[in-house]
């Protein structure tokens, strides 16, 4: 056992398989869970998700030696502000949002200098949200990104990083800004364009909507999974992490011209060089572990 008490605020995906994976791990001796609708609660209470379900976040934290901040970016700073005053003596603050620098400009002012706080990202996640879309092997070889604040005792930081190993996750550490940027070129520019795709589609009159759903091939099928996500979470990411985002959006669009130019020039040599260098880094990914060549691999049990 890591944590006497976790309590987490906001009972999405990542919230409720965090729930699955500390029973799994046996790393909580109590697993007390919040959020802010009802019918969340009620259908958390009814799957057993958590040792208890209260109506507040002021209620959940109260005792807690870990809170988790499982809500949207932009809800953050508000939450922080209302749990501020209930936190104990010690306890560590972490959250799982895909942006780092605006959360801590948003949650840090509100902490009591009694409270740890460490900013946290585990890079894993399906198209489903809400408390039943959990399972426990969500994280598993998956990484959780760690960016410890200014102050943090090293050992605060290890037995969060120990909570995630035993989730079956491997951990690394950062800053903040790198981390928006990096997330920038291998999660929000990559929703974007996929939103963006999706919104091309369904723009395009001379494409009936029935053709695009009878004959969506693997590449637009993927494109539709990643636009299904939730959109209040990701229009808090972008608006979070705009000068990331705006500069790979930049750097693409040059990307983009390029590969333009060469189709309209009958350019095969550089479009050939240009698939064979990116076919090696889809190559590198798969090494790495981080994906399958199975379609369904990381998109959660069938339902």
């Amino acid at each position: 056992m890591i944590y006497q008490r976790v309590a987490l605020i906001g009972l999405g995906l990542i919230a409720s398989s965090m729930a699955h994976a500390i029973r799994r791990g046996g790393l909580a001796g109590e697993i007390i869970g919040t959020a802010r609708s009802s019918e969340t609660r009620e259908i958390a209470r009814e799957i057993n998700l958590c040792d208890r379900i209260t109506e507040t976040a002021t209620e959940a934290v109260q005792g807690a030696d870990l809170v988790v901040l499982c809500v949207p970016v932009g809800a953050m700073g508000a939450v922080a502000q209302e749990i501020a005053p209930h936190l104990s003596e010690g306890c560590t603050v972490t959250d799982v949002g895909s942006v780092k620098k605006a959360v801590i400009e948003a949650v840090a002012p509100h902490l009591p200098e009694k409270v740890h706080f460490i900013p946290g990202h585990p890079l894993a996640g399906t198209e489903h949200s809400g408390p039943r879309s959990g399972f426990a092997e969500l994280f598993d070889n998956r990484w959780n990104i760690l960016v410890p604040t200014v102050g943090t005792p090293p050992e605060a930081t290890d037995r969060l990083r120990k909570l995630w190993e035993g989730m079956g996750a491997n951990v690394d550490q950062m800053d903040a800004e790198h981390h928006d940027l990096v997330l920038a070129v291998t999660s929000h520019c990559p929703h974007l364009i996929a939103y963006t795709m999706v919104g091309v589609a369904d723009d395009l009159r001379r494409v009936t909507d029935s053709e695009v759903i009878k004959y969506s091939a693997a590449g637009f099928r993927d494109f539709t999974r990643i636009a299904a996500s939730d959109p209040t979470m990701w229009r808090d990411v972008f608006l979070n992490n705009k000068e990331a985002t705006l500069e790979i959006l930049g750097r693409f669009t040059e990307e983009l011209f390029a590969l333009q130019r060469a189709i309209r020039t009958g350019d095969g040599q550089q479009l050939f060089d240009y698939f064979t260098h990116t076919r090696a880094i889809r190559r590198g990914i798969i090494e790495a572990g981080q994906d399958t060549a199975a379609p369904d691999f990381g998109r959660g049990p069938k339902r």
